[in-house]
């Protein structure tokens, strides 16, 4: 983890994160692929918190600011709470909307990706999604308590309350996951972000208490949540790992990485979707671009590992993603050298949206995060 390689990887991920943040704050998914020219609350949150771990080794200079990390995930986290307070008087009515059993009105729940300017993003996309504002929560508590913000500022907290308020009265309701398909599931992994958020708001707004909500959705799991074999599930009733399940361990501690069920979970994500000597398949099921190896999911698994000790398994992933740099070091989404589905559906949707996102922030993100816990566990 100390080659020039590393060096400069490490450099260029930071320069694409804060060269691709708007003045707003909002960070873009991905500067090159159209439909990825908007801001996630999700990927920023990882985005955010890559730069909050950052931040502690050195600060970085950029554009003349000689606290670049953190600045720049204030400034996110300032976007985020300015979405949300703009749209209080609409969340508060889906919420009563939950709570006398109404039909959800889509136009007045949060969107998953925005505008930089704050506007929602085009209405052809499936923006309801529960898992972005959960994670949002969890960053802000870590950015808040290593930059040591205390008392909260009043915008922020207003935003905490509210999105708490949101995620405890929909935690049930079906919505679509974090990459965007089957709308009409209870996922599994967004379960666990929205109790990493609703934990995380206790922690920003010490009078909240969603004690309760939090053991409910961690009960709702352990009952309806696991597959035959004793795995975390897809969603419920599916049958099905999916990588992106590796996030109810971490970063959103649903369950503890060594947790028996856990380490099933991430046993059956190793037997199914790691290609051998490669990244990580989202699911059995993927046909987009062709169902390829996921740089990102490869990050994803080698924090898990090294948050469990396994450092020669986190060492191949992550010298595996390394390699995935182009000539300009840019980290993609995933690759097509190992594919679930055909080369017909790879092109399909090159044909319909362009080459592979190349680079994708969020990816960036996850390597930082390896990178400063590769780095941290080296130092003892």
């Amino acid at each position: 983890m100390n080659t020039l390689h590393d060096h400069a990887l490490h450099r260029h991920s930071l320069a694409v994160i804060l060269d691709n943040q708007q003045p707003s704050g909002a960070f873009l998914a991905c500067p090159t692929m159209p439909d990825y020219q908007f801001s996630w609350f999700r990927d920023g949150a990882f985005i955010a918190y890559a730069l909050t771990l950052d931040g502690w080794q050195a600060n970085q200079t950029h554009q003349g600011n000689m606290g670049s990390q953190w600045d720049s995930a204030m400034r996110f986290h300032n976007w985020c709470a300015e979405m949300i307070n703009r749209r209080t008087a609409q969340l508060e009515r889906t919420i009563e909307r939950v709570r006398t059993g109404q039909p959800l009105i889509f136009a007045e729940t949060l969107n998953a990706r925005y505008q930089t300017d704050g506007e929602a993003g085009p209405g052809d996309w499936p923006e309801f999604q529960l898992d972005g504002p959960g994670t949002w929560l969890w960053s802000l508590t870590e950015f808040v308590k290593a930059a040591h913000i205390d008392p909260l500022p009043l915008d922020w907290e207003q935003a905490v309350i509210t999105t708490s308020r949101y995620l405890a009265a929909l935690w049930r309701t079906p919505c679509y996951d974090c990459w965007e398909e089957r709308g009409s599931d209870l996922h599994i992994s967004t379960m666990g972000a929205i109790y990493a958020g609703l934990v995380a708001a206790q922690k920003l707004v010490p009078g909240l208490d969603y004690s309760a909500t939090i053991q409910a959705i961690h009960n709702f799991v352990l009952a309806h949540g696991l597959t035959p074999g004793g795995e975390l599930a897809k969603s419920v009733g599916v049958e099905m790992v999916d990588a992106n399940l590796i996030g109810a361990a971490v970063p959103h501690g649903l369950l503890k990485p060594t947790d028996p069920i856990m380490q099933r979970t991430i046993a059956r994500i190793e037997c199914e979707l790691h290609a051998p000597d490669s990244g990580l398949h989202r699911h059995l099921d993927d046909v987009y671009y062709g169902g390829g190896a996921w740089v990102l999911l490869a990050l994803w698994l080698a924090w898990y590992y090294l948050e469990t000790g396994d450092i020669q398994r986190a060492d191949a992933l992550i010298a595996w993603s390394e390699r995935q740099a182009d000539a300009d070091l840019n980290l993609p989404e995933q690759v097509n050298s190992v594919m679930l589905a055909s080369v017909e559906d790879y092109e399909l949707w090159v044909k319909r949206r362009g080459p592979i996102a190349n680079p994708l922030l969020w990816t960036h993100a996850q390597y930082l995060i390896v990178r400063h816990l590769r780095q941290r566990i080296a130092r003892g």
